[in-house]
């Protein structure tokens, strides 16, 4: 049997973690996180196909290229885009494959700009303020999808 893709597409600064205002988002590195999601997804029966960029364009064109290589699911932390980019809504609207947000910290208890999430209008569900385990909660939800 096959096993389920996903895609796990991290924006702005997250190539940073572990050396970013680790007060904040841990210190754990994306390089962990991503090992840590393998090990997962062995568990799980899932091919993770883990990205980051600080370019908006690359995760709007990775959102149509999960769609169209039948990507079971889409775990997208998308930092900082996440308050600013209506592209991203519209991506996520744009393709049937389920987007689940993912982000270390909890926006809702933060600065004021980052209490609206255009990611999340559109995505499936969010997992948010467990720290790296918030990606293995959005992994472990999208295996059950």
């Amino acid at each position: 049997m096959a096993k389920k893709l996903v895609y796990v597409l991290n924006g702005p600064n997250l190539n940073l973690l572990g050396l970013r205002e680790p007060e904040i988002y841990g210190t754990q590195t994306l390089d962990d996180i991503a090992a840590m999601l393998e090990d997962a997804g062995q568990e799980l029966g899932i091919a993770i196909d883990m990205r980051q960029s600080n370019h908006e364009g690359h995760l709007v064109d990775w959102l149509h290229e999960a769609q169209a290589e039948g990507a079971h699911a889409v775990l997208l932390n998308a930092g900082a885009y996440t308050h600013t980019s209506i592209a991203l809504l519209d991506a996520i609207r744009s393709i049937t494959t389920p987007v689940i947000e993912v982000h270390l910290s909890d926006p809702t208890t933060r600065e004021d700009f980052r209490h609206v999430s255009f990611v999340g209008m559109a995505a499936a569900q969010t997992f948010q303020g467990h720290g790296a385990q918030s990606y293995t909660l959005a992994l472990e939800s999208a295996a059950k999808l």
